[in-house]
């Protein structure tokens, strides 16, 4: 958070104004214990103070629950409800008009509010939550050979166009490859050597949708052909060559911990479910891990944490959705579908390299 936004909740603090209670937590380095705005506990000193957004943020600095206004108690389960009906309410009706203020005026909090508050509990905003609903009823639709132009207009996306712009990563092809498995989509792939062995790219005219490791070049291509056996699948052409030796550049370099950001362009494919787990994973700081569980209440759903490991080992992008940083509850490693030691060896590097 920025200075002015620390004084900005600082003075909130001071005030224990109890309206910015959910919004933000404080917590008092010197005592280890976090607390809410509205907290009735004696004011700490401005210089051991640090600013939250989440409950889970302030203990992964290594701080404790007040006991006194117990910041994870009934206002923060309230407020976890009310975000969770809000998106029972966008599955329902996918392709009805979202209002944010409209949002927040049902739910009794502010359109600020409720728009951090949704993205933290659910791992994407209101409208992110709603456009994945869309192409999942838009996928409906198409399953159910609906025309394009009609399967469309029911998923709430009104044009074509709109579909493009809002669904382009999502349904990762047009509402008509879609429809026909993928038929008429041309996939470009090219490997090449890393500190992790041999990776293959494979690539549409939208971005990267299949980065593996594996033992030799029929493997990785015979599991690329199954995994799009509708497309057409080709060697990268000359044309594309510059491009593919920058991103092998940037993943070599990421690799050996010199590069912890990628910036790529994605085009992956999923569930909806699939794309929030996906989508949480990509936010997971370099460095750092989360467990299943972890993983399975960030984005709202405590009880699914078989079905988040499920959707890490259907990912088929590595590095790029890092579903490495993910283990079990005990510290234990957990699965990785390109081996043990590639796990090992990533997480190793990046906690070296972000210690450095």
């Amino acid at each position: 958070m920025s200075n002015a936004k620390d004084e900005e909740l600082w003075s909130a603090v001071q005030g224990r104004d109890a309206s910015r209670d959910g919004e933000f937590f404080y917590g008092v380095m010197t005592t280890g214990v976090y607390c809410r705005p509205s907290c009735n506990s004696r004011r700490p000193l401005r210089k051991n103070v640090r600013f939250f957004e989440t409950p889970e943020a302030a203990e992964r600095a290594g701080l404790r629950p007040c006991k006194r206004c117990r910041p994870t108690g009934a206002s923060a389960n309230v407020l976890t409800q009310v975000v969770h009906e809000l998106a029972r309410q966008i599955e329902a009706a996918p392709d009805s008009k979202l209002s944010l203020e409209q949002l927040a005026r049902r739910s009794g909090y502010s359109p600020f509010h409720l728009q951090r508050s949704f993205k933290a509990i659910m791992g994407s905003s209101p409208k992110e939550y709603q456009t994945a609903a869309r192409v999942r009823m838009l996928k409906k639709e198409l399953r159910n050979e609906a025309p394009v132009a009609d399967a469309i207009y029911q998923a709430g996306f009104g044009s074509g166009s709109r579909v493009y712009e809002k669904a382009d990563g999502q349904l990762g092809m047009t509402p008509s490859e879609y429809r026909s498995g993928g038929k008429g989509l041309t996939i470009s792939y090219a490997s090449g050597q890393t500190p992790l062995g041999l990776m293959m790219i494979g690539a549409t005219d939208r971005g990267i949708c299949f980065l593996q490791f594996g033992d030799s070049d029929q493997a990785l291509l015979d599991d690329l052909r199954l995994q799009f056996s509708a497309a057409t699948v080709q060697p990268m052409p000359d044309s594309s060559r510059t491009e593919f030796e920058s991103w092998m550049g940037a993943l070599n370099r990421h690799l050996r911990g010199l590069e912890p950001r990628l910036d790529l362009p994605l085009d992956v494919r999923g569930t909806a479910f699939q794309l929030i787990v996906w989508r949480y994973l990509q936010k997971v700081p370099y460095g750092e891990v989360r467990s299943y569980s972890e993983v399975a209440a960030a984005i709202g759903k405590p009880s699914a944490a078989r079905a988040v490991a499920k959707a890490c080992a259907t990912n088929s992008v590595a590095l790029l959705i890092p579903c490495h940083r993910v283990v079990r509850g005990t510290g234990e490693l957990g699965g990785y579908r390109w081996g043990m030691q590639r796990k090992r060896v990533l997480l190793d590097t990046e906690r070296a390299a972000s210690k450095r």
